[in-house]
Parts: structure tokens; sequence; C-alpha cells
């Protein structure tokens, strides 16, 4: 009964800054863990494919990221650590004074090390958001229609899940191409999933303007 209390009291913001950084965390593990696969074995630059040659499940399965420490084992400790660091961080301090500055020092850190590219959209939008907590988002609520903020603060949980969805179909699907491949060529599903991707960070942004309209409905409500 506690933890619900607990969780109905967490403002949309909030939830929102954990939500992208669990995301972001886990992706940097999964990064991680494919790059420890590779072995001892030293990077041919800073840019690297973080799903080698023996690991790929289809050939444009790759995940492009970088890393300034030239050994592939060791990055991807590195990477699996930021990213329990940043889970750990967003579940449980995103809300405290310096949340959202530790957490870009971790992004950094993630992204010096294997993290990849691509979560650290979710993450610097992580960061942003969370620059907000607790707020009384002022400028926000002159700026977002009244007409449609009540639209906006009902739907924020349910684009949420969808953005979720997506988010974790597109990892599913750039690792193994599947369930795409079943149906198209691998030229194909790489088009597919770019423009999956394109459409995460609209519902990101979307989640974002909805989240801040429900907070600002409740602020409304309880002045």
């Amino acid at each position: 009964m506690e933890s619900r209390e607990v969780l109905s009291n967490i403002s949309a913001t909030r939830a929102i800054a954990i939500a992208f950084g669990i995301l972001t965390g886990l992706a940097g593990i999964e990064h991680g863990v494919f790059e420890m696969l590779q072995g001892d074995v030293t990077p041919s630059g800073v840019v690297i494919e973080a799903i080698g040659p023996a690991q790929r499940f289809w050939e444009f399965g790759t995940e492009i990221a970088m890393t300034v420490v030239p050994n592939f084992f060791v990055t991807g400790i590195l990477a699996m650590i930021v990213g329990f660091a940043i889970i750990i961080w967003s579940s449980a301090f995103i809300q405290s004074k310096y949340g959202a500055h530790v957490l870009a020092i971790l992004t950094i850190m993630l992204l010096l090390f294997g993290g990849g590219f691509a979560p650290i959209f979710g993450a610097v939008l992580a960061i942003i958001v969370a620059t907000r907590i607790n707020k009384p988002l002022t400028w926000w609520s002159s700026h977002i229609p009244v007409n449609t903020r009540g639209f906006l603060a009902r739907s924020w949980k349910w684009f949420m899940i969808v953005f979720i969805s997506v988010y974790l179909f597109c990892i599913v699907s750039g690792i193994f191409g599947w369930p795409l491949l079943l149906f198209f060529d691998a030229r194909t599903v790489t088009n597919i999933l770019l423009i999956t991707g394109l459409s995460v960070l609209v519902l990101m942004l979307y989640v974002i303007l909805a989240g801040f309209a429900y907070d600002i409905e409740k602020q409304i409500e309880s002045p």
C-alpha cells in the first residue's frame, strides 16, 4: 500500500526522467555485454562496432559506438558498470539537487566507454527533464494551450507505454533483426529501423510535453 502511494506521488516529470535514464542504462549494459564478448582485442580506432563479426546475428546488427579505451573487453566492463550506475542513479537520486549534473557526467562516461551513440539522445533528454523536477513549469504553463493541455495530461501514461514498447522493439530488432527479417530483406529492415528510431525520438518529445502538461494540471489543482 505504501509503495503504491509513493509511486502515485512521483510527478510525471520525475517518472519520465527515471524511465529515460533506465532505458539509457540498459542500452549501455547491452552494448557492454557484446563488447566484452569480443575479448582482449584492440579496436582499430575510436569508433567501434559494439557487436563484432563473431557475435553478430545479422549483417547490419553492428551497433556503432566509441571508446577511448584500447581494449574491447575493458570497454565492455566499463560500459556495463556505467550503465548500472545510470540505472541506480536515475531510479533513486534523479530528483536530488545534483541529479541532472551527475547524470550528465555518467552520460559522458557512457559515451566514451562504449555505451553507443543512439542511447545518448535519451540520456540528454533525461538530463533536461531532470532539471524541471519539482519546478513550477511556469514557462510551459504559458506556452501549452489550455484547450490541449487536458488531452496531453490524460495521454502521457499511454504514450509512455507506447514509447517504451517501440524503444525495446528497436533494440531487439537492431540486435537480432527479428522479427522484421521474417518479412523483409536486410536493407529494407535497416530503413524500417531508421524510421522507427526517428519515431522513438518524436514519441519521447511528446511524452515530455504531455508529462509537463500533467504536472501543470496537478499544480493548478493543488496550489
